[in-house]
């Protein structure tokens, strides 16, 4: 049976602390919705935009599969398993805090803001021993979804310890596009990360997210030229 959820951009939290502004679609932080604490194993989205050599000092995690993408600027992660790194537009960042972990991550730039989602999916692995990822992915392919993570580590993109898949697409063409579920007991939660289209019936806006459970295959129209859509498809 076909359910929905839907989340306009506008009822997102909203934060403001001089070097940080931060959209959170679920409860996090002093935002708290008791409606929005999670979408099955999706735990958090944040957008957040991070002013020059402004940053997120170092503190811990566990647990938890921490996944980050850029969407513009550059972000320095640092950890305590001896990982330094630049990540930009065109590449994702993985976690695996498990047993525990330390990281602190500062916009590299002096100049430009930086500008990124970052993801939380509760693992199916407690205690795990924690990992790092970073990966490219092609920014230049319009006009389909790419999986950018799986549950798989010889599959496309970067892995996490989930049963999960995030696919990205960027559009220019306005065909309807189809997604075919790994798991028909999964749900599938559409992002907006800009644009408009229309998620099976739902006309969705920039940063409007629509959750969808009950259905093998999803149908995505991309209603305006340059929309990114990103889908997560996550076990309920």
């Amino acid at each position: 049976m076909l359910n929905t959820i839907l989340h306009k951009a506008n009822d997102r939290g909203h934060v403001q602390h001089g070097w940080l502004e931060a959209y959170h679609s679920f409860s996090f932080a002093n935002y708290y919705d008791p409606e929005k604490i999670n979408f099955g194993a999706l735990r958090v989205i944040n957008e957040d935009r991070v002013l020059p050599s402004e940053g997120f000092g170092t503190h811990p995690h566990n647990n938890m599969e921490i996944i980050t993408i850029p969407l513009s600027g550059a972000l320095e992660h640092k950890d305590s398993m001896g990982n330094t790194s630049v990540i930009r537009s065109g590449e994702i960042q993985v976690m695996s805090a498990g047993t525990g972990i330390l990281h602190s991550e500062y916009n590299a730039s002096q100049e430009e803001l930086v500008h990124l989602l970052q993801i939380w999916v509760i693992p199916n692995q407690k205690s795990v021993t924690p990992r790092y990822q970073q990966i490219k992915f092609d920014e230049k392919r319009l006009n389909e979804f790419q999986q950018i993570v799986s549950p798989n580590p010889d599959d496309e993109g970067a892995w996490i310890h989930q049963q999960a898949w995030f696919s990205l697409g960027h559009f220019n063409e306005l065909k309807p596009i189809e997604y075919k579920l790994h798991d028909v007991n999964n749900g599938v939660y559409a992002f907006i990360i800009q644009g408009e289209a229309t998620v099976g019936n739902i006309k969705l806006l920039d940063q409007d997210a629509l959750g969808i459970t009950g259905e093998s295959t999803i149908k995505i129209t991309p209603e305006r030229a340059d929309s990114r859509i990103l889908l997560i498809e996550v076990p309920m």
